[in-house]
């Protein structure tokens, strides 16, 4: 959530990974204007170049249908009351400030 906020204010490149050890899956986010290119590799080992990556999806999509579809997808979670079991499944308590913090990101930059 972080790098499509980060997205959304502004940068034109961010960046997010998961680690499936022993697989990593890292998200390349570029920005141009309202447009958003989405690239999505798998990679042997998290700490590996993009190019030794393979691009298992790719997509272009406006910035707005990027962070709705994100918070949408989080709101879900919340939404199924999976909340309380985030924890013990991902190790990690639920994103909720990050949630808002992008919810509020999209908000005011709207049709940037």
């Amino acid at each position: 959530m972080t790098a499509v906020t980060r997205l959304i204010v502004g940068e034109t490149e961010c960046r997010a990974q998961f680690e499936a050890e022993p697989t990593a899956f890292r998200w390349i986010f570029y920005r141009e204007g309202t447009n958003v290119w989405i690239r999505l590799l798998e990679l042997a080992r998290g700490s590996d170049h993009d190019n030794k990556g393979t691009e298992i999806w790719s997509t272009q999509q406006d910035n707005d249908v990027v962070a709705r579809a994100v918070i949408r997808c989080f709101d879900e979670v919340v939404s199924e009351d999976i909340e309380g079991t985030y924890r013990g499944k991902w190790g990690e308590h639920f994103p909720r400030t990050e949630l808002e913090d992008l919810r509020t990101a999209w908000r005011e930059h709207r049709g940037d």
